[in-house]
C-alpha cells in the first residue's frame, strides 16, 4: 500500500457524508473495496455515495443478488458483494462491473481477489464501540492514491 490514513465515524449520517464526499471525488473506473463485519456500516456507506452521484433508486445490499446496478446518476454505480461467492466458479461477468466505467464498490473483496484490481482504494470498517467505528482508508496504485489523497483533504 502507498498511504493510509483513518477516520473515526459516530453516527450514520457521517459514513453517509463519507459517502457523498466519494461520491464528488469519483471518477470512470474507481474501485473501492469494503471491509468489515456485518453491520459495520459498509451499505451505508454505498447509500451516501448513491445520494452524492444522484442516484434515484434505493441503494440496498447486494447480499443476495451478488451486484446490483445503478444507472440513474452522474456516473455509473456497481455494488458487488462477495461474501456467498467464496471458492465459487467467478466466471460470472463481475469483471465487466469492476473495470467498467463507472465505480465499482466491492463488499467482502476477500473472496474475490483472484479478479480484483491491485489499484484499488480498500476501506476497513472496524467496530470500536456502541455506533462507533474506524475507517482505515489505504490505497493500491497510483489511481487510488489520487482518491485516497483526495478524500484525506476532504474528511481527514
Amino acid at each position: 500500500m502507498l498511504d493510509t490514513f483513518k477516520k473515526n465515524v459516530s453516527s450514520v449520517e457521517e459514513t453517509l457524508n463519507i459517502g457523498r464526499k466519494i461520491a464528488a471525488l469519483a471518477k470512470p473506473g474507481d474501485v473501492i473495496l469494503l471491509k468489515g463485519d456485518l453491520g459495520s456500516g459498509k451499505t451505508t456507506l454505498v447509500k451516501g455515495v448513491g445520494e452524492g452521484l444522484g442516484v434515484i433508486d434505493p441503494v440496498i445490499s447486494p447480499t443476495f443478488n451478488i451486484l446490483k446496478c445503478y444507472f440513474k446518476g452522474r456516473l455509473p454505480m456497481y455494488h458487488i458483494d462477495g461474501y456467498r461467492l467464496e471458492g465459487q466458479n467467478l466466471d460470472i461477468g463481475l469483471e465487466e462491473a469492476i473495470y467498467g466505467d463507472g465505480i465499482a464498490f466491492v463488499e467482502w473483496p476477500q473472496f474475490l481477489t483472484s479478479i480484483l484490481p491491485a489499484d484499488a482504494l480498500l476501506i476497513a470498517f472496524t467496530k470500536i464501540g456502541e455506533g462507533e467505528r474506524e475507517l482505515a482508508f489505504s490505497c493500491g496504485g497510483s489511481s487510488s492514491a489520487r482518491l485516497l489523497e483526495e478524500l484525506e483533504n476532504e474528511i481527514g
